[in-house]
């Protein structure tokens, strides 16, 4: 058997990110903090379960890293072979788009982000965020 040749294949360069403005970052900050309060840790931080032996939610918050808002979850570890009393997760990843527009994303088992709303609204990214099961922490 013979190596196949090596060959050069052109890879244009990516178009850069569009950079958010800081309006729009204090808007997206303020709409999924009321979010968040109002309905997600309602719904999804519990007391802390009688067995000390599985994790809970403890917090949930959001986060802006470049051109990319996260929304995340801390969860405790109570067990006795617990690595480390917490950890956060990342569960819903909005990326800026432009003109107001982002790509909603969620985080899958593979720790790979998986994207299934392109070029939504805010308002339409913070409805699937609350009722759509994929992006529960």
């Amino acid at each position: 058997m013979t190596k196949p040749r090596k060959t050069w294949v052109y890879s244009p360069p990516k178009s850069p990110a569009p950079k958010v403005p800081e309006r729009v970052k204090i808007d997206v900050q303020t709409k999924a903090d009321q979010l968040i309060e109002t309905a997600l840790k309602p719904k999804y931080i519990q007391p802390p379960p009688k067995d000390e032996e599985f994790n809970y939610i403890v917090d949930l918050y959001s986060k802006w890293y470049r051109h990319y808002f996260y929304f995340c979850a801390k969860y405790r570890s109570p067990g006795p072979h617990a690595i480390s009393p917490f950890f956060e997760t990342k569960f819903a990843r909005m990326e800026y788009a432009g003109a107001g527009r982002f790509h909603l994303s969620f985080m899958r088992y593979t720790e790979e982000w998986i994207e299934v709303y392109p070029n939504s609204s805010l308002e339409e990214c913070l409805a699937f965020i609350q009722s759509d099961p994929m992006f529960a922490p």
